[in-house]
């Protein structure tokens, strides 16, 4: 097999499942990915784009593997195994960007509406710079030895793809890895610059229901009613004391209300209200502690409004439980030198952990535990960077309609930073 690395860091590759006129490089695959959005567990495109890449490259692939996951073994002897993960999915937000290569892709998502689709947070770049990886792995076997575990995995956005790997059985049916890796692309670090940050990097996430109960009736007769506006106006300022009074002042924690629905017109007291939390935290205690301490404001808040236990709010956590990412220390400081020894030390940078969430974090809570560790990949045009440095002018962040990678030096880096750490982590 043939394989050429341009100046401009573009791989042709021929591949058995192309016509034999055809040929894929890494910007037009990217291009191709970003343009072809799929939503979460829709990926089936997507997955056989690249699965059929993979198998020209010589992998073993099984496809439609928790959902349409796909994992390839690339085996070079007798060695170390090390997962390395990218997702797929896409958002259902209308791309505003305006580069040629856009997203105008619709989707039915998974209420039945139509609705416009992109990569939003930067999966297509971990796609791509996955594949390429794995070019440059196969370019330098004579380097190193041992099983390359590919994941590429559905349904990041809500938190069911890696849950649905782990539970067919990733560890079981596959090698089990000495090492998960995986990079998420940063919407704050121009790309060249890669970012790394040991122990909790990204945040529990949870997603929670309220429907608050009261009675309905005449807006002219408030005295008749008893209003679930007013309780949950309540509750929602109760709510901003859970951080401020009830967590310690050294840990981390988010309440956010995102949603509130209730009423139909100006003269009418309904008799519910609904309302969507997002909860935040990196530790299961202060997790728990967030939760415990919301059920016992809204059951006080009834009890405090004359309602029986049948009018309780009811209070419902989403099945979409995100668990804290947990960057292996010690991984990710041999990682850190290998970073820096591609890359240079002044493009590694230490970060802040986050409160935005990754599934990536469930493969290492599985026992016995694997080291596991993910990485920052900085993807802001350098020009624009600068310019919003100089100008005090914010950059779109990642979920943005406008938040748009750049991808040539931001996939050559991802694949220069990840290749050196892998090879070095086979080799010691």
């Amino acid at each position: 097999m043939k394989i050429i690395l341009s100046i401009l860091f573009i791989f042709i590759v021929s591949t058995s499942s192309l016509q034999a006129d055809e040929k894929v490089d890494l910007i037009n695959l990217y291009k191709e990915l970003h343009a072809n959005p799929e939503l979460s567990f829709k990926e089936e495109r997507t997955s056989k784009k690249l699965a059929n890449i993979l198998k020209g490259l010589g992998l073993e692939v099984t496809e439609n593997f928790g959902g349409y996951g796909v994992v390839a073994l690339l085996k070079n002897g007798e060695g170390k195994t090390i997962m390395l993960r990218a997702d797929m999915d896409g958002l259902p937000v209308e791309e505003l960007t305006g580069a040629p290569y856009a997203s105008r892709t619709k989707s039915i998502n998974q209420v039945g509406d139509e609705v416009f689709t992109m990569h939003a947070c930067g999966h297509d770049i971990h796609m791509t710079s996955l594949i390429g990886t794995v070019i440059n792995l196969l370019e330098k076997k004579d380097k190193w030895q041992g099983t390359l575990m590919i994941n590429l995995q559905p349904a990041e956005e809500v938190s069911g793809g890696a849950r649905n790997m782990i539970k067919e059985g990733i560890f079981e049916k596959f090698p089990r890895p000495d090492f998960n890796l995986a990079f998420h692309v940063s919407a704050d670090l121009p790309a060249g610059k890669v970012g790394y940050v040991p122990g909790w990097a990204m945040a529990n996430v949870d997603s929670m229901d309220i429907t608050i109960k009261g009675v309905g009736g005449h807006g002219a007769y408030p005295h008749t009613t008893k209003d679930p506006i007013v309780m949950a106006s309540q509750l929602i300022n109760n709510l901003q004391t859970i951080v401020s009074r009830e967590i310690a002042p050294i840990e981390a924690a988010v309440v956010t209300v995102g949603s509130i629905h209730g009423g139909t017109k100006h003269n009418v007291i309904p008799s519910e209200v609904r309302l969507q939390l997002t909860l935040r935290s990196y530790t299961d205690e202060v997790r728990n502690q967030t939760i415990s301490t919301i059920r016992r404001m809204a059951r006080g808040l009834a009890e405090a409004n004359g309602l029986s236990k049948e009018s309780y709010p009811e209070i419902t956590l989403k099945d979409e439980y995100t668990p804290a990412l947990f960057n292996n220390p010690e991984l990710t400081e041999k990682v850190r030198t290998s970073f820096e020894s591609a890359l240079g030390k002044e493009n590694v940078l230490k970060l802040s952990p986050v409160m935005g969430g990754e599934d990536f974090g469930m493969y290492g809570r599985v026992e016995p535990i694997i080291p596991t560790a993910l990485f920052w990949l900085g993807a802001v045009n350098k020009k624009v960077y600068d310019t919003s440095l100089r100008e005090n002018i914010g950059l779109p962040s990642l979920h943005s309609a406008y938040f748009l990678p750049d991808p040539e030096p931001t996939i050559s880096t991802g694949v220069k930073a990840m290749s050196t750490a892998i090879i070095d982590l086979y080799q010691n």
